[in-house]
């Protein structure tokens, strides 16, 4: 439950986890990308919780290492690790969907809770908190279309809703490589979904205190 892959861009590397989706951190090196992630344990572990799986990573196992670009080290994780196109069986895309849904809750209950104006800085710039949430929202519809969920822009909540079960839908499904009209590999959709939502979520959290 501890693989993890590193993506080496020119100037930041992201330790990612392959089973835990989500659970990434970028960087200046290696050794400084990994231990941030393990930095980042008990804060990955509420989201864990509230998906009710158990949290308990032991050291990190580095099993493979892929290119990254300037995506990276513009703070992405953008790269397809080879593993990422292994088959997904049923529990593993039950289990993502699970983390996916509980990052998604946490999200809306950090917004709902947190006060318009953040703290500036260099941690989110100089977004407020309306600003954030629509940058989520509308970067999750854009990675819908990589898993062929397409919805136009939102107009209600409601709407945004029907997206992400349609998205869960694609998700909870097993895969095989090469089934589906699928640009994302969905174990990737998944790592990258979570982690956009849990950054920004992290985010939030930091800057309004």
């Amino acid at each position: 439950m501890t693989r993890v892959y590193l993506e080496i861009g020119p100037k930041k590397v992201f330790a990612c986890s392959l089973v835990w989706p989500g659970w990434c951190r970028v960087a200046k090196g290696e050794e400084a990308a990994l231990d941030l992630l393990m930095e980042y344990v008990p804060r990955y572990r509420v989201v864990a919780a509230r998906a009710g799986l158990a949290f308990e990573p032991g050291d990190p196992e580095v099993v493979a290492r892929v290119p990254g670009d300037a995506t990276t080290d513009f703070g992405a994780p953008h790269a397809v690790c080879d593993l990422d196109h292994e088959p997904v069986e049923q529990a593993e895309a039950e289990r993502q969907v699970r983390v996916l849904r509980a990052a998604w809750e946490l999200f809306d209950e950090v917004v709902a809770a947190s006060p318009e104006e953040l703290r500036k800085g260099p941690r989110g710039g100089g977004r407020d908190t309306s600003k954030v949430y629509a940058h989520v929202v509308e970067a999750e519809r854009s990675y819908a279309r990589k898993l062929g969920v397409r919805h136009g822009p939102y107009r209600s909540r409601e709407d945004r809703d029907a997206m992400r079960a349609e998205l869960a839908a694609v998700l909870a499904r097993p895969w095989r490589p090469g089934e589906g009209d699928l640009r994302w590999p969905p174990r990737y959709a998944a790592r990258r979904l979570v982690w956009h939502v849990v950054d920004h979520l992290w985010e939030i959290e930091d800057r309004r205190s």
